[in-house]
């Protein structure tokens, strides 16, 4: 993306949310996140055809999304790109060698929006991609309104193949 599309580009919160409902989503488990606060996780409290499960820290989160799937419910976990470094071992254990459905919504706090991650200037934000790429679990980048409608299918294909997603959030999303 270059520096002027980047700058341009607008990513909203209902249509991220729509496409969660539309993927069957039940369950919301998130830790804030600065970087979705006001544009995901206020509409998601709020938005009684979700549940929002708030927990004290993110690797909590994979138990809780293991059990809701062995009960036929969707679960998206929604925190910041530093907890899902710190559940690296959780994520590896439970969504990976124990192949469950674990559905993430990562925000990049902080990440510079005219370059693509595994070129920030910020250390943690630059291994995400690589990191995920070593476990096998799929990303997508969202970025911009475009980006949304991978959200359905990247579930979808989570709980049909029994496997882990990660998209990842580039830019606070705007509030509707």
């Amino acid at each position: 993306m270059t520096e002027v599309a980047a700058a341009s580009a607008s990513l909203h919160g209902d249509r991220i949310i729509a496409a969660i409902k539309e993927a069957g989503i039940d369950y919301v488990l998130s830790v804030p996140d600065i970087t979705t606060a006001g544009g995901l996780l206020k509409p998601i409290s709020e938005d009684n055809s979700l549940r929002l499960v708030r927990v004290c820290k993110e690797d909590e989160c994979l138990g809780i999304a293991m059990g809701l799937a062995m009960s036929d419910k969707r679960a998206l976990i929604l925190i910041q790109h530093t907890g899902l470094l710190d559940s690296m071992n959780a994520i590896g254990g439970v969504a990976v060698e124990f192949k469950q459905p674990i559905c993430f919504m990562v925000g990049l706090l902080e990440r510079e929006v005219d370059r693509p991650p595994r070129q920030s200037g910020r250390f943690r934000i630059r291994i995400i991609e690589p990191i995920l790429d070593v476990l096998g679990i799929p990303h997508h980048l969202i970025d911009s309104d475009a980006d949304i409608g991978v959200i359905r299918s990247g579930i979808e294909a989570a709980y049909r193949d029994n496997g882990p997603v990660v998209f990842l959030i580039g830019r606070p999303p705007v509030a509707s």
